[in-house]
């Protein structure tokens, strides 16, 4: 069925950003966000910790996907992947890297940027292990963004693992682990009215502090 995307519209009543009342740290900021987002959540189905992450490479081609948001080191986030993945590549040429998280029935929006870096493989290691076993199975079955012959062939695979690891540690991939996004730019949004929306952004200083500021919608 044709949508008439032009009159798509929504009116954003939920409410406002008083500057007053958000935090100097914004992690801390994120962290109430969140607690929010999963308060009031509006389903099973919700994953409030989805977020778009944003690469490019070398060349400057971009790419968006949705990945889980796996934890918080002071204010970096963190996430798990394939480092041979079409993201890993795209890291392992340009570590720039931006994330957005979006919660509609909140009317907000969390947009991080900084550099990524791997993290300790002792820590890859430790979120592994805390994966469900198929999680664990599908990761080291799994050759990420490869072309692969059918559906078949990757059953056929976790099958065989399943087999060989079991009653033992299914053993993390080495082309697996994770990232922290070392931040320099926090922007949170709250839809307003009339598209006059509310944004507070954070912009890491040289000593290593923040300044918050209001940008215009």
């Amino acid at each position: 069925m044709a949508r008439n995307y032009e009159e798509m519209r929504r009116i954003y009543m939920s409410g406002g950003i008083d500057e007053a009342e958000v935090a100097a740290d914004p992690a801390e900021q994120f962290h109430r966000w969140f607690a929010e987002a999963l308060d009031s959540s509006p389903g099973d189905w919700f994953e409030a910790n989805a977020m778009t992450l944003a690469t490019s490479d070398s060349l400057g081609r971009v790419a968006a996907r949705i990945v889980l948001l796996k934890g918080f080191e002071g204010d970096s986030p963190l996430f798990y992947t394939s480092y041979d993945s079409d993201k890993g590549r795209q890291l392992a040429e340009n570590p720039a890297a931006a994330v957005c998280f979006y919660w509609s029935h909140l009317e907000r929006q969390i947009r991080i940027e900084g550099r990524v870096e791997k993290v300790d493989p002792e820590l890859s290691d430790r979120y592994f292990q805390s994966r469900p076993r198929g999680s664990q199975l599908g990761a080291l079955a799994s050759q990420q963004s490869a072309v692969v012959a059918s559906r078949q062939v990757l059953e056929d695979r976790v099958a065989e693992l399943d087999a060989l690891y079991q009653g033992q540690e299914v053993p993390r991939p080495e082309s697996w682990g994770g990232y922290r996004l070392l931040t320099h730019r926090y922007e949170f949004w709250q839809g307003r009215p009339d598209r006059v929306h509310d944004r507070i952004v954070y912009l890491r200083e040289d000593a290593g502090g923040w300044q918050r500021k209001r940008l215009s919608p």
